[in-house]
C-alpha cells in the first residue's frame, strides 16, 4: 500500500502531523525526519528546488520515518511525470479548481491506459529496472493529494473528491483567505467557518482532508476542527523561529549582546 495512504489508515483518530520540506538542504530534511514528523511535503511550488534536488531529499529522508509527499509546481503531466520517476510515490497537486482538472492530475500519475504517465524501463522508481512487475503495480502504489485554494473549488470539493484515484484532499488557508478577501488572515472567523465546513463535507463523503497552520496553537485549532491530518510550519521556518528566539534571548532591551560570541569553531 501507498505509505501517506496507510499513515491515514492507521492514524487510529490522532491526525497525522507533517511539515514543509523548503530548503534544498538534504542534512536540514534528514533532521526534520528524525525530528519525529509523520510526513513532509517537499515542495517545488514555493521553494526553489529542482529535480535534482528532489531526488536528494527524497533520498535524506529515506531512512527516517517520514513519510515524503511531493509537491509539483502545477498541475502539468511532464512535471508530474519527472517527479514519479524521480522516485516520489505520493503527489501533491496546487490550486486543483475542478472535476475535470482532478481527473487530469490523476491520469499523470498513472500508466495507460488509465493515464498518460510515460513509461521508462529504467528510473529511480523502479530501482533502475529491478522492480518486478513494476508497471502492472505502479498505479496502485501512486498517491494522490488536491489542493483546493479558493472558495470557487471549495464549493465544487464533493466533484473533485469523487474522482477515482483522489486520495485527499488538502485545504491552502493562505490562497482560500485571499480568494475571500482577507489576505493574509487565515484564522479570519469567516475562513475558518468556512474549512470547518469542508471538513464536515468531507467527512460525510469519506475523504480524508488536511490543512497547515503557521504556528501549533493554529494546528491545535485545525486539530479540533476534525482535520485527518495537519502541518505545522516549514523546515525553513521552523529553523528561522529558534534562530531569532536564540538571538533575541542574548540580546539586552538595548539591543546590545549579552556576551561577544567568537567567530571560530571553539568547542565544536
Amino acid at each position: 500500500m501507498n505509505a501517506f495512504r496507510h499513515l491515514l489508515k492507521a492514524a487510529g483518530g490522532h491526525p497525522p502531523v507533517g511539515t514543509w520540506i523548503m530548503s534544498a538542504s538534504p542534512l536540514l530534511a534528514e533532521a526534520t525526519g528524525h525530528a519525529g514528523f509523520d510526513w513532509g511535503v517537499i515542495d517545488m511550488e514555493h521553494a526553489p528546488l529542482d529535480l535534482m534536488e528532489v531526488v536528494q531529499l527524497l533520498q535524506a529522508v529515506a531512512a527516517t520515518k517520514m513519510v515524503p509527499i511531493v509537491r509539483v509546481p502545477w498541475n502539468e503531466a511532464v512535471i508530474v511525470k519527472r517527479v514519479l520517476d524521480a522516485g516520489a510515490a505520493t503527489v501533491m497537486f496546487p490550486f486543483v479548481q475542478d472535476a475535470a482538472e482532478a481527473a487530469r492530475a490523476v491520469a499523470a500519475t498513472r500508466y495507460p491506459p488509465e493515464g498518460v504517465r510515460g513509461m521508462a524501463g529504467m528510473s529511480r522508481a523502479n530501482r533502475y529496472g529491478t522492480v518486478p512487475n513494476f508497471f502492472a503495480t505502479a498505479n496502485k502504489q501512486v498517491g494522490v493529494i488536491l489542493q483546493l485554494e479558493t472558495v470557487q473549488s471549495v464549493k465544487k470539493l464533493e466533484a473533485i473528491a469523487a474522482v477515482d484515484g483522489v486520495d485527499a484532499l488538502f485545504i491552502g488557508p493562505a490562497d482560500l483567505s485571499a480568494s475571500m478577501g482577507h489576505v493574509g488572515q487565515t484564522t479570519h472567523p469567516a475562513v475558518m467557518d468556512l474549512m470547518a465546513q469542508a471538513v464536515q463535507r468531507c467527512k460525510a463523503i469519506g475523504k480524508p482532508v488536511g490543512t497547515i497552520g503557521g504556528d501549533p496553537e493554529s494546528v491545535a485549532q485545525y486539530r479540533a476542527a476534525g482535520f485527518d491530518y495537519v502541518a505545522v510550519g516549514s523546515d525553513l521556518g521552523l529553523f528561522m523561529q529558534g534562530a531569532r528566539s536564540a538571538i533575541a534571548a542574548l540580546r539586552t532591551p538595548g539591543g546590545d549582546h549579552v556576551h561577544s560570541v567568537s567567530s571560530g569553531t571553539r568547542g565544536y
